[in-house]
């Protein structure tokens, strides 16, 4: 079984106050690393772990089957959080947990096409049953919509010349694996920005995964429905890597926590908002020096944590 550090698994867990008796939901099981760790602190509770992979539905169970009787495994998308705990007849839980990075497994299995330093088919799809693939989005979507999620979803500051050599390059032969990309890639960037820290393929290998899974569409729902099945006192944790996700997460916690559209020298609140979360925290938790250093993926991991009122 693939390495895997749960990230920021101290922090996550304290901040979740986990109660025995509690229901909590994992909402992006990976390798269950935070739901061992919360399922350890459970006696008459239940953890409900949700992914949108199946094979880590498999491993997880499978490594996590002292705890079968309080644990339930569900194959689907943390974005429909809210209509899972409804299938399942819970009507509120006391804590709910969403890391939102790609787990190290995925990254490692090179065949799942992930990673940009590995060769391998162009996929990366969480859910293998899905349609979509990276293949498609590279192969199939046009010029300019390939350019805006370059820099919409990866912030790519080449995102046009990039479209255009990828265009170029598709026009004579399909763009089939990881490293053909990476190639493409490189030769449409400056030599300056080659010789930059990070990896030139590093933010388009992003924005590609989060138009192939919908990610953020999936963040965006799953922060507008998910608070709703707190119960009082119930808290919300969400890891986040890059700025797109953090930014949603943060701008939702704020418009329920500070939500009135009433002018500033109004005496009384007309408008009918009625706060449901606050923050825990004003400022996210980051990893620690120690974390950095023993799992450098750490790096731009953001933990916020919200709390149902």
């Amino acid at each position: 079984m693939p390495e895997h550090i749960s990230v920021l698994l101290d922090e996550c867990i304290e901040n979740l106050n986990v109660k025995p008796d509690g229901i909590y939901v994992d909402g992006t099981l990976g390798l269950g690393g935070h739901s061992e760790q919360i399922l350890k602190r459970l006696t008459s509770g239940r953890l409900i772990g949700i992914d949108r992979d199946e094979s880590a539905i498999r491993r997880t169970g499978e490594r996590l089957k002292d705890y079968a009787g309080r644990m339930t495994l569900v194959h689907g998308n943390f974005c429909d959080v809210a209509n899972i705990l409804d299938e399942l007849g819970i009507d509120g839980v006391d804590g709910m947990l969403f890391d939102l990075g790609v787990s190290s497994p995925q990254l490692d299995e090179s065949e799942r096409g992930f990673s940009y330093m590995n060769d391998a088919p162009l996929d990366m799809r969480m859910d293998n049953t899905s349609a979509l693939t990276a293949w498609r989005v590279v192969n199939e979507w046009s010029e300019p919509e390939l350019s805006r999620i370059l820099r919409d979803f990866g912030e790519e500051r080449f995102a046009k010349r990039i479209a255009s050599r990828i265009a170029e390059k598709r026009a004579a032969k399909p763009i089939d694996t990881t490293l053909e990309l990476v190639d493409i890639i490189r030769t449409a960037m400056p030599a300056a920005a080659l010789r930059e820290k990070q990896h030139p393929a590093k933010r388009c290998f992003q924005a590609i995964r989060i138009a192939v899974n919908d990610e953020l569409c999936a963040v965006n729902e799953m922060m507008c429905t998910a608070p709703d099945k707190l119960n009082k006192g119930g808290r919300l944790c969400v890891i986040s890597f890059h700025s797109l996700e953090d930014r949603i997460v943060k701008t939702a916690i704020a418009s329920r926590e500070n939500g009135c559209t009433c002018p500033r020298e109004a005496p009384i609140c007309t408008c009918g908002f009625v706060q449901t979360l606050r923050n825990v925290h004003r400022k996210p938790i980051v990893p620690s020096e120690d974390e950095l250093n023993n799992n450098p993926r750490s790096r731009s991991a953001k933990l916020r944590v919200a709390e149902r009122v």
